[in-house]
């Protein structure tokens, strides 16, 4: 990524005042609202300095499910204009539940897997809205570029896969798409720690449901660095005029 150069991506998160937020911030060990460590969290049988090299990757990219991944914004749109599209998107669309969360394992070859929150049940909606984002904001995104090519592995893509990740920059969309929440790196025990955190999911987090109620704008400012949360859009409500828009996208990238 060319120095001095943004990358933005549209993210699924729960509500900042909800104990699942207040979950998933504490066991990959950041905020990424405020930036802020959230030192501490560790399992039983895995030191806190062992258990946050083991959160590493999901810590950089925050607390989320993926809806359209990272990209780069065109070049002919400024960052009031991103705000604007986003903000205009989610006021066309409505909330709705998505089923219970479990804390599972996503497989990633090798005998490794990642441990995440993945959503059970009628899947259908969530599906639905995770393709109008890939689709319908996909102008926002800069031109495919060999560089996303080789940055997320294509040589070992499906077919369709690759054509996905040519069409709209990133592989898991449409009929590939797996709803998750990330808890970890990529490890060879992800059986043994998603037992352990989702026992400690059902002590810490009142309620199970998924409840999908906006639409989260992130930005990453640097190669490699973390990804923080701009706005979290509303499902449903009202356009901010243009104007508030503008001076809210100026205030974020000040």
């Amino acid at each position: 990524m060319p120095a001095n150069h943004f990358r933005y991506a549209l993210y699924l998160t729960p509500p900042p005042e909800s104990d699942l937020w207040r979950f998933g911030c504490e066991v990959i060990g950041r905020d990424p609202i405020t930036c802020a460590s959230c030192e501490g969290f560790s399992l039983e049988g895995y030191p806190p300095d062992s258990w946050r090299s083991m959160t590493s990757d999901a810590r950089r990219y925050g607390f989320h499910a993926t809806l359209k991944a990272p990209f780069s914004l065109r070049l002919d749109l400024d960052p009031a204009g991103l705000f604007d599209s986003v903000a205009e998107f989610a006021r066309k669309h409505f909330p709705f539940d998505a089923g219970g969360l479990r804390v599972g394992v996503v497989k990633a070859g090798h005998g490794l897997s990642f441990v995440a929150l993945k959503p059970e049940g009628a899947l259908k909606e969530l599906r639905s809205f995770e393709a109008s984002v890939v689709r319908g904001l996909d102008r926002l995104r800069a031109p495919f570029v060999e560089i996303d090519r080789e940055y997320r592995g294509s040589k070992r893509l499906t077919p369709r896969q690759a054509y996905y990740l040519h069409a709209w920059g990133y592989p898991y969309v449409l009929d590939e798409f797996d709803p998750h929440f990330t808890l970890t790196n990529t490890i060879p025990d992800a059986d043994r720690v998603a037992h352990l955190l989702e026992w400690d999911f059902g002590l810490r987090v009142a309620s199970r449901a998924l409840h999908v109620d906006a639409l989260t704008l992130v930005e990453q400012s640097e190669a490699n660095g973390e990804f923080k949360i701009l706005h979290r859009f509303p499902l449903g409500r009202p356009h901010r005029s243009r104007r508030s828009t503008r001076a809210l996208a100026a205030a974020a990238f000040d």
